[in-house]
């Protein structure tokens, strides 16, 4: 066999793989559904509507209120879009604050959450907050950034009231000066 045919017969075998391993990738995500949807692995679309978190607490209630703070030196506006809500404990809660730089330059900030009572702060956890990143507004922003959060059910019983409080402090932006 001449080295020609040899190479043409190589490339052909190539090609014929390329082409297996390309069909089988595509096939692969309609297959994964396939088995899942058989054997009920991953089945994120529960058809059960009574599905519900047997982890709150209905019997407690605990109202909520958010506080929103800035230093003297940060010329931004700061505030909360609800004052309080009423929660179980247990319950997922979302709510929003909203923040306006109000001057002509971009500025960072990093917001830092205190909690009043102190102890209410270890049974308060955050899933999304804008306090995990520094936030950087252009001149003239406003944003609108979202706290998810749930009281856990240890909470003390004779805890009624939560205060999240957030103070905006200016800091360093990326390029290494103060705003």
């Amino acid at each position: 066999m001449s080295t020609k045919a040899s190479n043409r017969s190589l490339v052909i075998k190539l090609c014929v793989v390329a082409l297996g391993m390309f069909c089988f990738g595509f096939a692969l995500a309609p297959m994964y559904t396939k088995l899942c949807e058989l054997t009920g692995l991953n089945n994120l679309q529960s058809s059960d509507a009574s599905a519900r978190n047997t982890q709150v607490d209905e019997s407690r209630t605990i109202t909520v209120q958010f506080d929103a703070n800035l230093r003297d030196d940060l010329p931004w506006s700061f505030r909360p879009l609800t004052k309080s809500v009423q929660v179980h404990p247990g319950q997922l809660v979302h709510v929003v604050y909203e923040v306006i730089n109000a001057s002509d330059r971009g500025i960072f900030g990093q917001a830092i959450p205190s909690y009043g009572p102190q102890v209410a702060g270890r049974y308060f956890k955050k899933l999304e907050c804008f306090c995990f990143t520094r936030q950087e507004l252009k001149p003239n922003e406003t944003r609108q950034m979202p706290v998810v959060f749930v009281v856990e059910p240890g909470l003390p019983t004779d805890v009624h009231t939560i205060t999240l409080s957030y103070t905006f402090f200016q800091v360093e932006g990326a390029g290494g000066k103060p705003g």
